[in-house]
């Protein structure tokens, strides 16, 4: 229960319970819509400059011999995960709004976590090497592979154009491989500065949930989606979360590996991703869209780490 209460009190929850309180209250409009996705841009520029400061590419480049862990859990993320967002995007075409419904569709093929799925499996006393290159790999393949995965699985209901792929490049790729080129030079600065550039990130991934929220409310998000929704939007979450953490742990089991690399799969596997999804998703849907797609996901991202501490705290004593 501490465990519990511990995690809800998480800095990056209180951010995102916060950006969401704050665009109900007082959503972007007019004029100020375009200032708004301005900063949400250049955070989310910063963000994934960040990013590429940090992930160390020698460690992705070891990290992708371990063919044997690192292929089963790729297939996992964006295979067995995005058919089931698809399975239950279906289901939840009869009580949700559609563009809600296509959020559990853009949940599935999200990548994996990094700080969070890391920290967990280090809780655990998983192996966290491979929990780190994993989660690294995973979130690049992300940025490539969701997008098309998305337009591909969704039909007509999500086109990729060329102004949303020179988005992407821009604001998604060019930071990244600006942080890759920059690494020698300014890795020292990340590593010495973890806990004021860890708010700079918390604090980019908020922006880009509030300027995505702000438009959602002011469409109407609070009454389009009806209490009855909600109730079934948590029985699908609820069902997305026991396939993610129960079919991952059975998934490592199944393939027979060490217990710290099956713990490592766990965390990896079942976690998604907020830190790319708002910025995906405001990249890709306009930003009236953008806030009801993320409902599924900063519903899972919240649920994911209430959970995840007491299942780490009890692995841990195993």
């Amino acid at each position: 229960m501490i465990a519990r209460l511990k995690t809800l009190f998480d800095p990056l929850v209180r951010l995102l319970l916060l950006a969401i309180a704050l665009a109900t209250v007082f959503p972007v409009t007019g004029e100020g819509r375009a200032v708004a996705r301005v900063v949400s841009d250049a955070a989310i520029f910063f963000l994934f400059l960040l990013n590429g400061l940090r992930l160390p590419r020698e460690q992705v480049l070891h990290g992708m011999r371990n063919a044997r862990f690192l292929l089963p859990l790729i297939v996992w993320v964006f295979g067995v995960m995005g058919l089931a967002g698809l399975g239950l995007s279906r289901l939840g075409e009869g009580g949700l709004p559609p563009t809600v419904a296509l959020g559990l569709l853009f949940l599935g093929l999200l990548p994996s976590t990094v700080q969070s799925a890391t920290a967990y499996c280090s809780i655990a006393g998983g192996n966290v090497a491979a929990s780190v290159v994993a989660a690294g790999v995973i979130n690049i393949l992300g940025v490539f592979a969701t997008a098309p995965l998305l337009s591909m699985a969704a039909g007509g209901d999500v086109g990729i154009d060329l102004a949303g792929l020179q988005r992407i490049g821009l604001i998604l790729l060019l930071p990244f491989a600006i942080g890759q080129v920059l690494q020698k030079r300014l890795g020292h600065f990340v590593a010495e500065n973890r806990t004021l550039l860890s708010w700079a990130d918390r604090s980019a991934i908020a922006i880009a949930v509030y300027v995505a929220f702000s438009a959602a409310v002011e469409q109407g998000l609070w009454t389009l989606v009806s209490l009855s929704a909600w109730g079934w939007l948590a029985l699908l979450i609820g069902a997305f979360l026991l396939l993610g953490f129960a079919g991952s742990w059975l998934t490592g089991g199944a393939l027979g590996l060490a217990r710290g690399d099956r713990i490592a799969f766990l965390f990896a596997g079942a976690q998604k991703s907020i830190a790319l999804g708002a910025p995906l998703a405001s990249v890709l849907f306009p930003p009236a869209t953008a806030g009801l797609v993320l409902l599924p996901v900063l519903a899972y991202h919240l649920v994911q780490m209430v959970i995840s501490a007491p299942i780490a705290a009890k692995l841990s004593r195993a």
